[in-house]
């Protein structure tokens, strides 16, 4: 199997098993996403209500994304996954995360994360990237738990579905570090 493949393969932990998102997980996912969610103010789209299969559609068809769906004790809870796969440099993005209302503030982000950081780097990327919307404070506070360094911010870098020009944070974990928090370095 190639490293991409690889990358890509269902991840199974306690309790918690993440595959890749596909055309068959459409309504679950969409039964995850209340319209009146306060979060998708600060989300680049809007993955509820009518923008819910613009969304998705173009989350599946865009070689650039590769998103898994999350499910805790077997029910659906969200996705997140790779974005920006830049094997060449060994370097990728995590991101487009999701997680339903019910989940939020439950600490299972902070078991996907490292599910997801400790494949890319089983797989032979040595860094990667998490951009988040500056006004995203409770994403930019999880990845920093993480042991990701901020980097800086590119201003103006990105319009979201509102038409909000949005500054973007840019935090990095690079394997080195990620491996000397795991022995307790």
């Amino acid at each position: 199997m190639n490293r991409i493949d690889q990358l890509l393969a269902p991840i199974d932990a306690p309790g918690l098993h993440l595959e890749q998102l596909r055309q068959e997980h459409r309504e679950a996912l969409r039964a995850l996403c209340p319209v009146d969610d306060p979060v998708w103010e600060i989300f680049p789209n809007r993955w509820a209500g009518e923008g819910f299969d613009p969304a998705f559609d173009a989350t599946l068809a865009n070689p650039d994304r590769c998103p898994f769906l999350i499910l805790a004790d077997g029910e659906p809870v969200g996705m997140s996954g790779y974005l920006h796969l830049n094997p060449a440099d060994n370097w990728l993005e995590l991101g487009g995360t999701y997680m339903t209302p019910a989940e939020r503030g439950t600490g299972l982000n902070g078991r996907i994360k490292p599910l997801l950081i400790a494949r890319a780097l089983d797989c032979g990327f040595t860094r990667i990237e998490f951009r988040i919307d500056q006004r995203n404070i409770r994403s930019q506070r999880a990845v920093e738990k993480l042991g990701a360094v901020r980097e800086g911010v590119l201003r103006k870098q990105r319009v979201t579905w509102t038409g909000h020009v949005r500054d973007t944070v840019i935090y990095s974990i690079l394997a080195d570090e990620w491996r000397g928090r795991e022995m307790g370095g």
